[in-house]
């Protein structure tokens, strides 16, 4: 009777273990293949998630190269903006200075301010005559010499002229009596001192041309002497008496 008994729990402990084998292989392979899914679904969703990230940072990247751009267009518009004022200042500023200058000229040719510079002067003394001389005259210094060496030291670039102390004007008037001349009816006697402010050797080459006006005074039997290299003085017209 005992025999039987134990075939009985034999056969049971087998029909037991099988299923539960299988159900426990199952649950692996289930489990298995859910994790694989997992980690498929996984790396699907990170490369999704790197490739955004990476599309993001290209968008950015463009965006940012635009503003670039932008922003060196606009700074090349200012430098561009920058450099033609200072050119039109520059401009401006030349133009107002050599405005200043030629009317600094000016006021100094007409006698509105006083005067100050190296220069050149000029004396013109009547020749030697004898009593014999046939027109004394001929020996005479004449308003027409005085007026050749004032041209001749005007058109030389000379600032500003002066007779016997007396400055000139662009309208002065020089007139001989006698021994005399009057200028602007202020007379003064011979010798007759001619200063000019301006380049003194400019002013002598220019008295010392072949055939000018030097040599047409020592034709008309006039004594010149000149000295260069002085500081002349002149005062402005206004204040003179």
């Amino acid at each position: 009777m005992k025999k039987p008994s134990s075939r009985k729990q034999a056969k049971f402990s087998k029909s037991i273990i099988f299923p539960l084998v299988f159900l426990v292989l199952g649950f692996i392979l289930a489990y298995s293949y859910s994790l694989s899914q997992a980690e498929e679904t996984s790396g699907d969703f990170m490369a999704n998630s790197q490739f955004e990230q990476e599309e993001r940072f290209r968008e950015e990247l463009i965006e940012q190269q635009e503003r670039n751009k932008t922003l060196r267009e606009e700074m090349q518009n200012k430098q561009n903006a920058l450099q033609e004022f200072e050119s039109s200042f520059s401009t401006e500023e030349a133009d107002y200075s050599g405005m200043a200058a030629e009317a600094e000229k000016l006021r100094r040719y007409i006698g509105l301010m006083p005067v100050e510079g190296e220069g050149l002067k000029v004396v013109l003394e009547d020749g030697e005559y004898s009593l014999e001389a046939v027109n004394p005259n001929n020996y005479i210094v004449h308003e027409s010499h005085v007026f050749q060496v004032i041209h001749e030291m005007y058109i030389s670039g000379a600032e500003a002229v002066s007779v016997n102390g007396q400055r000139i004007q662009s309208n002065s008037t020089i007139v001989c009596t006698g021994p005399v001349i009057e200028v602007d009816g202020v007379q003064h006697p011979a010798p007759f001192v001619i200063e000019a402010i301006g380049k003194p050797e400019v002013l002598a080459a220019s008295l010392e041309l072949p055939g000018g006006v030097l040599d047409q005074l020592v034709n008309d039997n006039i004594i010149v002497t000149m000295d260069e290299g002085l500081v002349i003085s002149m005062p402005a017209l206004l204040s003179e008496s």
